[in-house]
């Protein structure tokens, strides 16, 4: 099973890095593609916008920030045939009764090599003792995860650009409502973590924060790892005002997602404990789902319809 993550995470670095030319084709809305955004804290990257079929310039729309964005519209374009295929789900949405606020979706495409360094919470790691950090290190090592002579996350700097560069960009292209109530980000698995990192890290920025499949590991072990402690110590420190931003966290149970179910419930029981209820928090298991894009996009709905309510 080790080996085949391994495999995943070398897949990914590798083939993310290159951009598609053509646009995601997609069933509901349009795409728009900003090519390989220049930034002053990260690598360049694609940013691709879903806009809903009957945008206009005459009302405003919340805004979703999204990771990966690469995985998120179009399977042919992914590396691996899957995608969220989130133009299908926010349609879906837009026709519920219970979508009380019209939005647009920002894609944002991860930077291959870079993008477990990015997507890293950085203070959490930066509590880490030398050795737990040494620790930390040698089992990315083993993961193939590429490192260019130690782990350094830089999550710190891709929070900055989304919100001192990116965030901006799109509030000046696109009619956007730019509070914080209307703002929200989320991703999986490494977008997980830094979907809730940037919700701890920016709380007057973002309203709330959608984490699939967290990857509450780090790396690929549960065997002497020190971070799922760092993260939780991290939480019960910086969670952020529960009557003012929304939480939605879930797992599986299959393939990558069999490390989480442990872990998340311990955070749960911080959350709880932080003051969250079930208005403004939720965590979903899905005992038979694994870790991938099929499955992130059947539930997805899920935590449009709480963030979105």
């Amino acid at each position: 099973m080790k080996t085949a993550f391994i495999l995943i995470i070398t897949l990914m670095s590798i083939s993310c890095t290159h951009s598609q030319e053509d646009l995601p084709e997609v069933s509901q809305g349009s795409i728009q593609r900003i090519p390989d955004f220049k930034s002053n804290y990260v690598t360049a990257r694609n940013i691709d916008i879903w806009l809903p079929d009957d945008y206009s310039k005459n009302k405003r729309y919340s805004v979703l920030y999204m990771h990966d964005g690469q995985m998120l519209y179009d399977a042919k374009g992914s590396w691996n045939k899957q995608s969220w295929e989130m133009d299908e789900a926010a349609h879906q949405l837009y026709k519920r009764d219970s979508c009380s606020k019209e939005f647009i979706i920002v894609g944002i495409w991860n930077g291959g090599e870079t993008r477990h360094s990015d997507y890293f919470p950085q203070k959490p790691f930066e509590m880490l003792t030398k050795d737990e950090r040494n620790i930390v290190n040698e089992q990315l090592k083993q993961s193939h995860v590429p490192l260019e002579s130690s782990f350094t996350p830089t999550s710190d700097n891709y929070l900055k650009f989304i919100v001192r560069e990116l965030k901006p960009h799109i509030d000046e292209m696109f009619n956007t409502y730019t509070d914080k109530d209307n703002t929200f980000i989320a991703g999986s698995s490494m977008g997980g973590l830094i979907s809730m990192y940037a919700l701890c890290e920016y709380p007057q920025v973002f309203g709330g924060a959608a984490c699939l499949s967290t990857h509450w590991p780090g790396t690929f072990t549960l065997e002497n790892n020190p971070i799922p402690y760092a993260f939780k110590q991290y939480l019960k420190n910086n969670l952020p005002d529960p009557a003012t931003h929304k939480l939605y966290f879930d797992c599986g149970d299959e393939t990558l997602d069999a490390l989480y179910p442990e872990i998340q419930k311990e955070v749960d029981f911080i959350i709880k404990e932080k003051g969250y209820t079930a208005k403004n928090w939720r965590t979903g298991y899905f005992p038979g789902e694994n870790h991938s894009e099929n499955a992130w996009r059947d539930r997805v709905i899920i935590p449009l319809e709480f963030l979105f309510q």
